[in-house]
C-alpha cells in the first residue's frame, strides 16, 4: 500500500464520524474562516468532504488542496453545537491534521513550536526567555518599535503577546485601595472536595498569577488542594496542532501524575488544557491507558465550571467594568457559558458586559496567532473591535491563547483596556475582603 494510502486508512479508522455529515450547511455562519474567505473548502463541512475523499483515496494527504484548507482551521468548534447530526468535529480535525502532518512536515514555525513545547527542557528554557524578554520591557519594545508589515510581522505580535501576560495595572490599583464596606459573610466553609490544580506551562510560565490566584480561591471556597510535583504540558497543543503521538506521550504522564493523587477533581484554568483533558479518553483510545485516561477525564473541571457548582462566596467591592469574552474551548468543546459569569457577579460592585459575539474565535487558537498572521490577524482584530465597542476597562476570559491573542491586538492598537482571568477578579475580591487571613486563622 501506498504511503498515501496508508495515511488515509488513518483517516479510514474514524470514517463512522465522517458519515453523519448530511451537507445541510448550519455549520457555515458559525465559521469563522469561511465567514471570512467565502470558500467553501474552509467550512466545516468543506473539509469533511477533503476528509472523505483522502478516505476514499481521491485526494492525496499531501497535497495542498487538502493541508492549506485542513490547516487553515481554527479549531474552535464552533460548528459542533449547531450541527443537528452531532458531527465531531473536533476529532475529526486533529486526525486530519495528524495525517496531513505526517504526509508532509508543516511550516518551520509549527514544527519548532510543537518541538520546544514537547520537551521539559525545551519548554522551560523558551518560556523562561519569554518571561525574560517582558520582564526586561524588551518585548513590549520590540512590539512598538518593529514594523506590521513583511516577514516581521509574526515576530512583532509574538513580542505583543509576551508583553500582554503583565498583570492588568487595574488590579494592582485596586489591591491597594481601601474598602468601604466588607461584605456580610459567615465564617470559612467547611472542607468540600480534594482537588489538584494543572499548572501547565504557558499558564505556570508566563501567567503564574493566574495559577496563585486560583489555588487561594478554590481553598477560600472550602476545596483542599493538593499538591502535585512534576507539572508539565498536557498535550493540548499537540493535539490541536497535529502531533498525535507526542500529545499522547504528554497525556500518559498527566494521567499517570494526577491519578495516583486520589483527588475529587483536577481543576484547569486554561479552557484549551480542559478540553482536551475531558478528551484523554479519547485521545488515547486502543491504548493500555485507554481506562485510566477515561477516570481522569471524569475528574477534571474547569475552574469557572467548579466554583459555580459549590456556588462562590461573595467577595468585597470590586468598582470596575468587565467585558466577558467566551473561549471556544470552553464555550463550545466543554459546553460552559454560564459560569465565568456566575464567577463575575459573586464580585460586588462589578460591572458585567458581554462582548458582541463573544461565541467567535478571538484567531490565537493555540499558535494560529503566530503561524497564520494574515488570516489570524483579521480575525483577532475583529476580536479586538468588539472588546473596545463594550466600553469596559478590562476583558475577562478564561485561557491564556486567548488572553495573549486579544491583549496583544489591544496593545498593538494602544488601547488602555487590560485582560485578565474571571478568577483574579475574585482573588482580589476575596484579598480585599479578608478571607486568606481569615483562613490562616481557621
Amino acid at each position: 500500500m501506498s504511503e498515501a494510502g496508508v495515511l488515509g486508512q488513518a483517516l479510514a479508522e474514524h470514517a463512522d464520524r465522517l458519515m453523519p455529515c448530511v451537507h445541510c450547511g448550519f455549520c457555515l455562519p458559525a465559521c469563522p474562516t469561511y465567514r471570512r474567505l467565502g470558500d467553501e473548502a474552509d467550512s466545516p463541512r468543506g473539509r469533511l468532504h477533503l476528509m472523505g475523499a483522502v478516505v476514499e483515496g481521491r485526494l492525496d494527504p499531501a497535497s495542498d488542496a487538502f493541508r492549506v484548507h485542513i490547516d487553515r482551521c481554527l479549531g474552535c468548534r464552533a460548528c459542533e453545537p449547531v450541527c443537528p447530526s452531532g458531527v465531531e468535529y473536533g476529532a475529526l480535525l486533529e486526525v486530519a491534521r495528524d495525517v496531513a502532518s505526517r504526509a508532509r512536515p508543516p511550516a518551520l514555525p509549527t514544527r519548532l513550536l510543537l518541538r520546544i513545547f514537547g520537551s521539559r527542557a525545551g519548554r522551560a528554557l523558551f518560556l523562561r526567555l519569554g518571561a525574560l524578554l517582558r520582564g526586561t520591557g524588551l518585548a513590549a519594545l520590540g512590539a512598538r518599535l518593529l514594523p506590521g508589515w513583511g516577514p516581521l510581522r509574526p515576530a512583532r505580535f509574538g513580542l505583543a503577546m509576551l508583553a500582554s501576560t503583565e498583570a492588568w495595572e487595574g488590579l494592582r490599583w485596586i489591591r491597594e485601595t481601601k474598602v468601604e464596606a466588607a461584605p456580610e459573610e459567615p465564617a470559612a466553609r467547611a472542607l468540600g472536595p480534594r482537588v489538584a490544580l494543572l499548572t501547565g506551562c504557558v499558564q505556570e510560565g508566563l501567567y503564574g498569577r493566574v495559577n496563585q490566584a486560583t489555588a487561594r480561591v478554590l481553598e477560600a471556597n472550602g476545596c483542599q488542594v493538593v499538591a502535585v510535583p512534576g507539572g508539565g504540558c498536557c498535550g493540548a497543543l499537540h493535539a490541536h496542532g497535529g502531533d498525535l503521538e507526542a500529545a499522547r506521550r504528554l497525556a500518559r504522564t498527566e494521567v499517570r501524575r494526577f491519578l495516583v493523587t486520589g483527588v475529587d477533581h483536577v481543576v484547569v484554568n486554561a479552557a484549551g488544557c480542559g478540553a482536551t483533558m475531558k478528551e484523554y479518553g479519547e485521545l488515547l483510545r486502543g491504548d493500555p491507558a485507554e481506562g485510566d485516561a477515561r477516570a481522569l477525564a471524569e475528574r477534571v473541571r474547569d475552574v469557572n465550571e467548579l466554583l459555580a457548582e459549590l456556588g462562590p462566596r461573595t467577595g468585597a467591592p470590586v468598582p470596575c467594568r468587565v467585558a466577558v469574552d467566551h473561549p471556544c474551548h470552553l464555550l463550545h468543546a466543554q459546553g460552559i457559558r454560564q459560569a465565568p459569569l456566575a464567577v463575575l457577579q459573586a464580585v460586588p460592585g462589578t460591572e458585567v458586559r458581554l462582548v458582541e459575539e463573544a461565541d467567535e474565535c478571538c484567531g490565537g487558537a493555540g499558535i494560529y496567532g503566530i503561524t497564520h498572521p494574515e488570516l489570524g490577524g483579521r480575525i483577532g482584530a475583529d476580536k479586538v473591535r468588539a472588546v473596545r465597542a463594550a466600553e469596559c476597562e478590562v476583558v475577562a476570559t478564561g485561557n491564556p491563547g486567548c488572553m495573549m491573542q486579544i491583549g496583544a491586538g489591544l496593545r498593538l492598537e494602544g488601547a488602555p483596556e487590560g485582560v485578565m482571568h474571571p478568577v483574579e477578579l475574585l482573588d482580589v475580591s476575596y484579598r480585599r475582603a479578608g478571607f486568606y487571613e481569615e483562613r490562616k486563622e481557621a
